[in-house]
């Protein structure tokens, strides 16, 4: 594996262009292993779903006086499929992870090698922009090709699957969980529409910051820098405002939610429409869908702004490539 990405990179150098798009780029570094990735999520979440109704069922039995080796039975059930979850997770994050390196050197070796091709038309600016790229802003865009395509098959196919079982258990039960995910999922895309602007801005801001420092031929502006780095600190401070109470409205929404199980489901309890076993398994699986879809919201948040960030770093790439027409300006 270590071979082949070597080969990759020292191939990939002779035609050192980023695709226009962010999905051209995650297809660029492996198609086969986005499917692998996909077949991993698919198969965990498949195994996933089991533990509820095992759980469901070790209550049902205890409560209803089944023998100790029968409960026995399930539980060790219970433990093989978690055992078998979390090694299947081990394996896909690790994988992930992997795939996200391979294309964070491949960002910083275009860059690079952009700028050593050239080296003596290259302007300080540019420079500047070359060395934030380097070192900071290839990271989360490559980072995020591991997770692009196989963290929403997951974390949907989770849902999907959790909801399904819900509705098979109790249809009005499962309505009160997806009242969760309503507001939610109106809220969302507005939210990380403003945080996305704020985004762009940091961004352009910091490589401003470079621009300064590595430029010698102009004079130093003490009072722009501490400008720039003054509008830093607001737009970092106006991201944590929005991303903290999207989240303290979806904690919000998900109590709700657990609030509305105890009142139904008790009632149903004691009418004797539903076992206890249900009510258990209808707070278990609130409990499960809860992680994914904070997962799949954060999936959304990072596709959105690695969006922005990869077309920013594929302008200045081809910016670095531009001749300079005499210092910088």
């Amino acid at each position: 594996m270590q071979q082949e990405t070597e080969a990759d990179v020292r191939s990939d150098k002779a035609d050192a262009t980023m695709p226009r798009k962010l999905s051209g780029f995650i297809s660029r570094m492996g198609r086969g292993h986005q499917a692998l990735l996909v077949l991993l999520s698919v198969l965990l979440f498949a195994v996933g779903i089991l533990p509820l109704e095992v759980q469901r069922r070790i209550v049902n039995d205890a409560t209803q006086g089944a023998s100790l080796n029968a409960i026995l039975v399930l539980v060790a059930a219970y433990l093989a499929l978690v055992l078998s979850e979390g090694g299947i997770k081990l394996v896909l994050n690790v994988y992930r992870g992997w795939i996200g390196e391979v294309a964070i050197r491949w960002l910083r070796m275009v860059v690079i090698d952009a700028g050593e091709r050239h080296a003596e038309g290259l302007t300080t600016v540019a420079e500047g922009i070359e060395m934030s790229i380097v070192l900071a802003e290839a990271e989360p865009v490559g980072g995020f090709v591991g997770t692009s395509i196989s963290e929403p098959v997951l974390q949907a196919g989770v849902l999907l699957a959790v909801g399904s079982y819900m509705i098979y258990l109790q249809p009005l039960l499962a309505l009160a969980v997806i009242a969760v995910f309503v507001p939610q999922a109106i809220l969302v895309p507005v939210l990380q529409g403003l945080i996305n602007q704020r985004v762009k801005t940091k961004i352009t801001v910091m490589r401003h910051l470079s621009e300064e420092m590595v430029d010698h031929s102009s004079p130093k502006s003490p009072k722009h820098q501490a400008a720039r780095v003054q509008r830093l600190f607001s737009t970092n401070m106006s991201i944590y405002k929005l991303k903290y109470s999207l989240n303290f409205l979806m904690n919000l929404m998900f109590q709700l939610g657990y609030a509305g199980i105890f009142a139904l489901g008790g009632y149903y309890v004691i009418t004797g429409k539903i076992e206890i076993g249900t009510v258990v398994a209808f707070i278990a699986g609130l409990n499960k869908v809860s992680d994914p879809w904070g997962a799949l919201v954060d999936w959304y948040r990072d596709l959105r702004v690695t969006q922005v960030k990869y077309e920013l770093i594929r302008d200045a790439s081809a910016l670095d490539q531009r001749p300079s027409s005499g210092g910088a300006n």
